[in-house]
């Protein structure tokens, strides 16, 4: 006799995260840690087992751990991928950011992940997919009397990190090519993705199919509804709409996605609650082990550079400004006291120049006690500080392609005498970051050592180094300076 299969309603869970850097919690401890996540995963497993956990990309880098030297090599997202196989991590998007590692790097983050990796718009060089990455899951989750759902997840990429061993192609026509391809296979679509939030409003205007976006990017909570008539929905179900939701970075929020579809009418209902991970949250002990192997091996490399990482710097009484929006644009109050360790190192400088795009965070370092790893997590790459001889034509021409830079990692964050005062037939002694000598920065490629307009003076320390002196020995002056209390 056949099974006779009633329609029912099938509950599953999918647990987001998003733009993690850093494995163990941030701010003093009281935010984030992928040990705490895998405990509330475990949590959510015992109330449903079809319990997904999702990261929609960005994890690889930038890291300041995943700076550290280890056999030959930098880690390079190593133990953030050890620690997400740990915590029982499902699928992860490809973000911008994975490709901020080479390409041997990359690939071989890939080989050690227990995780599917997921992106339907990126390719290799040559047009072909990478091993290891696929456009798409669907998961078929039953029910308990013999129904069953089928999941669509589909994973885009935005193209905003071009690197030569990569290609993108047009999200929305991507996605369009799968969800036609795949119609009649999914009941329910959704979308991991690692675009900009205008994006992934494109992206539900043009493909109404999507029943929900989890995606990344952004680095802080968002909840967007975009309301449509779904193609095919039944006459039954409430108004239809693409709900887009992203969490904080550095797990300091997760979203908890309980979703039930009913198999009879075809409705999805999505009931999804922002959840902080702070101290309140146990950690699951075999994740926190994991955790702190690599932490000690990072912190090892670091101290073989001088550094101290637990060593509290300065107990800040303000909230440094570190987002990429800001310090890629226009002076922050971090920025400044950068600036000012630099001018107070070279006293002899007229003007004090590095690029935004040196600071790496991304976030809002809070008030509070300041370690040196916080300074490593602020300046991960480092480098030193070079003192030279500038003519004021050579001098003008930096600092106005510093201003074309506007937006980008080459704006260039300046202290010291005011540009407009700069005369184009005298001499400056600039001091500088060392990478800004190496052609590298957008528009930039005049400015090497080799150029007559400049002369080397001297090369310096690292400027984390003369940050954490500045801090240590300034104390309440360099905050009082900045003219904030």
């Amino acid at each position: 006799m056949a099974t006779v299969c009633r329609a029912e309603t099938i509950p599953f869970t999918l647990l987001q995260l998003n733009d993690v850097y850093e494995i163990a919690p941030i701010d003093n401890g009281r935010w984030g840690g992928l040990a705490r996540v895998a405990h509330l995963r475990r949590q959510l497993q015992q109330a449903n087992p079809h319990t997904y956990t999702v990261l929609a990309g960005d994890f690889l880098s930038p890291s300041a751990l995943g700076t550290a030297p280890y056999n030959g090599d930098r880690l390079a997202g190593r133990q953030m991928v050890a620690v997400l196989n740990a915590m029982g991590l499902d699928y992860a998007a490809v973000g911008n950011h994975e490709f901020d590692v080479n390409a041997q790097q990359f690939l071989q983050r890939i080989g050690e992940s227990e995780f599917q990796w997921l992106s339907a718009n990126i390719a290799d060089a040559a047009g072909n997919r990478f091993s290891g990455i696929e456009p798409y899951k669907i998961l078929t989750i039953p029910g308990a009397a013999g129904e069953e759902v089928k999941v669509g997840i589909l994973t885009l990429t935005i193209a905003s990190n071009p690197v030569d061993y990569v290609t993108y192609s047009d999200p929305i026509t991507t996605a369009r090519g799968y969800v036609d391809n795949l119609k009649g296979e999914v009941d329910v679509w959704v979308a991991l993705t690692h675009l900009s939030l205008a994006e992934d409003l494109a992206l539900a205007e043009a493909i109404p199919e999507l029943d929900l976006i989890l995606g990344g990017h952004e680095h802080e909570n968002i909840q967007r509804n975009h309301l449509i008539i779904k193609p095919n929905s039944s006459p039954s179900c409430p108004r239809a709409q693409t709900p887009i939701f992203k969490a904080d970075a550095n797990a300091r929020t997760v979203y908890i996605h309980q979703l039930t579809y009913d198999t009879d009418r075809q409705c999805l209902q999505i009931d999804s609650q922002l959840q902080p991970i702070t101290a309140a949250i146990a950690s699951d002990p075999a994740t926190e082990k994991v955790v702190e192997q690599w932490q000690e091996i990072g912190f090892n490399a670091f101290r073989q550079q001088g550094f101290e990482p637990m060593a509290v710097v300065v107990n800040s009484p303000i909230s440094l400004d570190a987002l990429d929006a800001h310090v890629r644009s226009a002076p922050t109050n971090l920025t400044r006291l950068i600036t000012k360790a630099m001018e107070q190192e070279n006293p002899n400088a007229a003007m004090v120049i590095f690029n935004g795009g040196m600071v790496r965070l991304d976030d809002l370092l809070s008030a509070g006690a300041i370690t040196q790893y916080d300074i490593i997590r602020l300046l991960p790459f480092g480098g030193r500080v070079v003192t030279v001889e500038m003519d004021g034509t050579l001098l003008q021409k930096v600092l106005a392609q510093g201003e074309k830079n506007n937006g980008t990692g080459g704006y260039l964050q300046l202290g010291g005498i005011a540009p407009n005062t700069i005369e184009l037939s005298k001499t400056y002694r600039v001091a500088l970051m060392e990478y800004l000598l190496t052609g590298q920065e957008v528009g930039l490629d005049y400015l090497t050592v080799n150029n007559p307009g400049l002369k080397v003076i001297d090369y310096g320390r690292d400027i984390r180094s003369i940050l954490v002196d500045y801090l240590q020995n300034n104390a309440q002056q360099a905050f009082t300076d900045l003219g904030e209390p």
